[in-house]
């Protein structure tokens, strides 16, 4: 029987989060939890497809129809997250994957199709389309011993006193649940704004843990009852990613994002994950410098952009230019504006 390529179905969740699960290179943003949580939170048209041969499940490939209102359409693997990818058992069932979605995109007459991979040579055919490749982001990944012993054991010890520095100003660390959403969502919006960039909603966050479940956690830092620090980690069986973390700015002196981290891998290495995803960064910036003072090692990101043309650098430095000015007009405008306007645009903004 020769391999079906199809639209999956939300009869497919167990097979497909089976599938994901599993797989040695998935990222948990792959997990039909994601496609609930951004269809339910910001309305946006999943198309997550799925490849079969004989009843099994040979490959997935998580999308979304990403409508910008009056401006474009792009199919995006994965919106809000650093990589969606295809995951496949071979190099022919991603082709097939891969070669589908393309077919997809003309089919819909988007402008683009935007894959966010950990694999070189993805599209070998864009079907008389522009393949572009932006190399420029690495995935910083930590590999993580049998316990949380072990890995303590294995920092160097400047690292060591630095995070026990949050423990001598009397920092402490707690996990979150529904109950202090609030207190998270304070503190993630003030330190989005602070840095001149439009929040998500709290019904995001909310469907976030709603969906995940077990395979989430929340954590938060305070100094005393205050909040000061807050992150999200989601989880495969082998891979614990964190896609969001925040610190107060007025308390980092004290550290707080050592305590928040720290907790993160312990419980990574406790529960005998094999990887620890930092998340994505720009080789030489501070939050590279940041994560691989953790022994973090960058695993290149390729993102993929297949589309009928290819804007010039010169336009996309222009944008990032732009980007810029307007994160420092966002930091100024007051917090309870920006978190009311703030998720409406972070809505459209597919990263």
């Amino acid at each position: 029987m020769r391999m079906k390529i199809r639209i999956a179905t939300p009869e497919d969740k167990s097979a497909w989060d089976a599938y994901v699960d599993n797989h040695p290179n998935a990222a948990p943003y792959s997990l039909f939890a994601w496609k609930n949580a951004v269809e339910e939170a910001y309305g946006h048209e999943s198309c997550y497809l799925l490849a079969e041969e004989d009843g099994t499940l040979r490959g997935v490939l998580p999308l979304f129809h990403f409508r910008i209102p009056l401006w474009q359409r792009n199919l995006v693997s994965l919106p809000f997250c650093d990589m969606g990818d295809i995951l496949a058992d071979n190099a022919e069932v991603r082709m097939a994957l891969a070669n589908e979605a393309v077919s997809l995109a003309q089919k819909r007459k988007v402008k683009s199709l935007e894959i966010r991979s950990g694999s070189e040579n993805l599209f070998s055919d864009g079907h008389g389309w522009n393949v572009r490749v932006n190399t420029g982001k690495v995935r910083m990944l930590l590999g993580l011993p049998d316990t949380s012993e072990e890995l303590w054991k294995g920092f160097k010890s400047k690292l060591r006193s630095q995070i026990r520095k949050a423990e001598k100003n009397g920092l402490t660390f707690s996990w979150g649940h529904t109950e202090t959403l609030d207190a998270f969502y304070d503190v993630f919006s003030r330190n989005m704004h602070d840095l001149g960039s439009p929040v998500h909603s709290k019904k995001w966050i909310e469907k976030i843990i709603e969906h995940y479940g077990k395979s989430a956690r929340m954590g938060l830092v305070y100094c005393e009852d205050q909040p000061v620090g807050c992150g999200i980690i989601l989880f495969t069986r082998h891979t614990v990613s964190i896609p969001w973390a925040s610190t107060l700015r007025e308390y980092n002196r004290m550290a707080p994002n050592m305590m928040l981290y720290w907790n993160f891998l312990k419980f990574a290495a406790d529960t005998h994950k094999k990887t620890f995803d930092f998340g994505r960064s720009t080789p030489g910036e501070g939050t590279y410098r940041f994560k691989k003072q953790w022994g973090a090692e960058a695993n290149s990101l390729f993102w993929y952009q297949v589309s009928r043309s290819l804007s010039s650098q010169k336009v996309k430095n222009k944008k990032t230019s732009q980007r810029k000015m307007l994160a420092g007009i966002w930091s100024k405008l007051p917090l309870p504006i920006a978190n009311c306007v703030g998720p409406k645009a972070r809505k459209y903004i597919s990263l």
